[in-house]
């Protein structure tokens, strides 16, 4: 309101929009709030000390008041129009945006809207809410529909293909025929998109909540290809039921997480989502001439190096995810201290976690090593030194008898 108002004090126009107005109306709690102005971005940056103006592609400013962060984005007009007076729109031959920076006036900044929906504006003078694109229709009947021709829309900007699948399972829409029909053909075009932001779409995608019917929505429209294509290919294969099942478990689990207001990581979701194909890569293992170690390590290099040419994942996030992937089989060694000092590490819950996941989806040779584990962590240190000891010992029965089994003098 702060924003708002001190906009219109200084004599220009200022609403509310986009999905904060969206949310509202539909009585959910919006994640933050945009707002546009006919105020250009450098006049934004001088009426508040606060401002940051940021963006190429898309210049605008970030009014800040402490961690929270006000959108301020000029009304935008189609390319070619309006008074570009910053930089004009770049467009590239198979029509993707590359700049957007021509200005315009507040209906063709409407027009200029990804979704019906997302383009309803608030209006602080009179309280109302403006409306050029029946968006309010579409609210009312639950229906997402792109503004404009959706072929050319899609091809301005491809990302708008994963935000349709992403806004249809977060707000329990149905995408209009005319948008949707264009998705499947349409989506090689997501390869032109550069993996950095293809990243931060995906964190968008699957950290919403609604993780499994996203998942399940860009299979069915030929995008998850695009964003991971390896797991992708396993999954199609007819052998692919077990990762299916292990991905869809991982998925749901997810989605319990954020509804319970838990903490969830992009490192686990990455190691879900390219554990198939970490899987593969880890096959062609040839024990005579590589440690268990190295296959694995250059198992998951091979994982994300294919991986980070669709989508990119910091090393933030990577490192973690492959200290996941390398204890699974230091988990199968639970005896004597081994097993304590497992439970020690930074990453043994993320990789507890990741074990029974595994097990739900019906790994063989699992539901024993899970229910010890699961065992162990409740009992208390003077227990956990106990049963490691009980633990080595019977190890050591087993591998004498196994020892004596096979000496010829003893048979």
């Amino acid at each position: 309101m702060k924003v708002l108002y001190r906009l219109k004090d200084a004599g220009f126009d200022a609403y509310l929009v986009g999905g904060g107005v969206r949310d509202l109306l539909l009585g959910c709690e919006p994640k933050d709030f945009d707002i546009a102005t006919n105020a250009h971005p450098d006049e934004v940056d001088a009426l508040f000390r606060n401002a940051r103006l940021v963006g190429r592609r898309f210049r605008l400013a970030h009014v800040r008041f402490g961690r929270e962060i006000i959108e301020v984005a000029t009304f935008r007009a189609p390319p070619g129009d309006g008074e570009a007076s910053v930089d004009k729109a770049l467009q590239k031959g198979n029509g993707r945006i590359l700049r957007d920076n021509v200005y315009g006036s507040m209906e063709e900044d409407a027009e200029r809207r990804d979704f019906t929906v997302n383009g309803l504006y608030y209006n602080i003078r009179d309280f109302s809410v403006v409306d050029y694109c029946d968006g309010l229709t579409d609210l009312s009947q639950g229906i997402l529909r792109l503004i404009g021709d959706p072929v050319q829309r899609y091809r301005e900007d491809p990302v708008r293909m994963l935000r349709a699948v992403r806004f249809v399972a977060k707000l329990g829409f149905r995408l209009a025929p005319e948008t949707e029909s264009p998705i499947h053909d349409m989506a090689k075009l997501l390869a032109d998109i550069p993996p950095a932001r293809l990243y931060e779409e995906v964190l968008k995608l699957f950290m919403n909540g609604q993780a499994l019917s996203t998942f399940e929505n860009l299979r069915r429209y030929g995008l998850l290809a695009y964003l991971f294509p390896e797991t992708d290919k396993i999954l199609d294969r007819s052998d692919g039921d077990f990762y299916r099942c292990f991905v869809t478990h991982a998925l749901r689990n997810t989605d319990t997480r954020v509804r319970e207001g838990k903490h969830i990581t992009p490192a686990f979701l990455f190691a879900a989502l390219l554990w198939p194909a970490r899987q593969q890569h880890l096959a062609g293992w040839n024990r005579e001439q590589q440690t268990e170690v190295d296959a694995m390590n250059e198992a998951a290099a091979k994982t994300l190096t294919a991986q980070t040419a669709a989508v990119s994942i910091p090393k933030r996030f990577s490192l973690p995810m492959k200290e996941i992937w390398v204890m699974q089989p230091r988990l199968l060694r639970n005896s004597g201290q081994r097993a304590i000092r497992l439970l020690q590490h930074k990453r043994f819950r993320a990789a507890y976690d990741f074990l029974l996941l595994r097990h739900q989806a019906g790994e063989d040779g699992l539901q024993e090593l899970a229910e010890w584990w699961t065992n162990f962590q409740e009992l208390n240190e003077d227990e956990q030194s106990t049963l490691t000891r009980i633990s080595k010992n019977s190890g050591r029965r087993k591998k004498t008898k196994r020892k004596r089994s096979h000496n010829p003098s003893l048979s």
